[in-house]
């Protein structure tokens, strides 16, 4: 086999699992396969070609920690469901466009609009007033779940999105 080809039993395999990983954490895959599946084979690709699943849909520098924003599922995937009933790519959909009531309809790009991130000294600041921490809490840059432990969790518990992909939200 070729570099450049992906099995189709691959991608199956990861077909389902996305499939089960969404329904679980309370998110939906686009019901046309067909195209769902051309996604699934650019994550594949992506996969092989720089080590992570890079949104198939952007152009991704090869450097993780550059990309962790555009690692699938990404950090727009939420917003983008929320004002647009589906992800920039069309890999996840909400429940009008999965049921059909709405189409599919294109998101603009928010990577490079400059959203703002959390002042953490201001956070941090405010909170040793209300609370004396015993852990330091982590956020999930791709869904926003919290929690407070030593260390973020390896896979995060509703998105499945994987430990690097959470940030620091309030240190102990």
């Amino acid at each position: 086999m070729k570099k450049a080809e992906i099995a189709d039993e691959e991608i199956e395999k990861l077909y389902i699992k996305l499939k089960d990983d969404a329904g679980s954490g309370g998110y939906h895959l686009n019901p046309d396969t067909g195209f769902t599946k051309k996604l699934v084979r650019g994550l594949l690709v992506n996969q092989e070609r720089y080590g992570y699943q890079a949104c198939p849909c952007r152009l991704a520098s090869g450097n993780k920690e550059k990309d962790l924003d555009i690692i699938c599922p990404c950090d727009y995937r939420d917003p983008d469901l929320d004002d647009y009933g589906t992800c920039y790519c069309g890999l996840y959909v909400d429940k009008e466009i999965l049921s059909g009531k709405k189409k599919l309809n294109p998101v603009p790009e928010r990577r490079f609009m400059g959203q703002k991130k959390f002042n953490q000294k201001e956070v941090k600041k405010y909170m040793d007033k209300v609370l004396n921490l015993e852990y330091p809490v982590w956020r999930c840059k791709v869904c926003g779940y919290l929690c407070a432990r030593e260390k973020p969790p390896e896979i995060c518990p509703v998105c499945k999105a994987k430990r690097e992909r959470f940030e620091i939200f309030i240190e102990k």
